[in-house]
């Protein structure tokens, strides 16, 4: 009888068959407070910002389009810079980190601009992260 090593069928525990979570390669636990937020979450987290742009949009320029993206590009660029999160990321207890700390106003640009087109959010590497997170160093962690 083959001795059960915690590898997965067919693979090693991280080698040839990749990582087994997401954030496994970038040195995070797999579950737990630090470990990468999982996209329900992180999807969720958006649409709690966009409702948030949409009230105050309507509340003060009727609803106008271009100032409720003014907006949520606003709400992430100063508040993913300056805390690392945004309202609906600190519902749902997910972080913006780049390294050790926050991304800054620079990172948190980038990163802004980048999840405006959408297709690097859809871009997932083996990391588990979206472009638009890579390109900026950043990583969404549960908090």
């Amino acid at each position: 009888m083959a001795k059960n090593d915690g590898a997965p069928p067919g693979g090693s525990a991280a080698g040839a068959g990749g990582p087994r979570w997401a954030g496994q390669q970038l040195g995070l636990p797999e579950s737990g407070p630090g470990s990468m937020a999982p996209w329900s979450r992180r999807i969720f987290a958006l649409f709690i910002d966009w409702g948030i742009a949409t009230l105050i949009s309507m509340a003060f320029f009727g609803g106008e389009e271009l100032m409720t993206l003014g907006i949520f590009v606003a709400i992430h660029v100063i508040l993913i810079g300056l805390l690392g999160v945004t309202i609906g990321k600190r519902l749902m207890r997910i972080q913006v980190v780049r390294g050790q700390s926050l991304p800054g106003p620079l990172w948190s640009t980038v990163r802004t601009l980048l999840l405006l087109l959408i297709l690097p959010v859809i871009l997932i590497g083996t990391d588990g992260r979206g472009a638009h997170d890579r390109a900026a160093g950043t990583v969404q962690l549960r908090m």
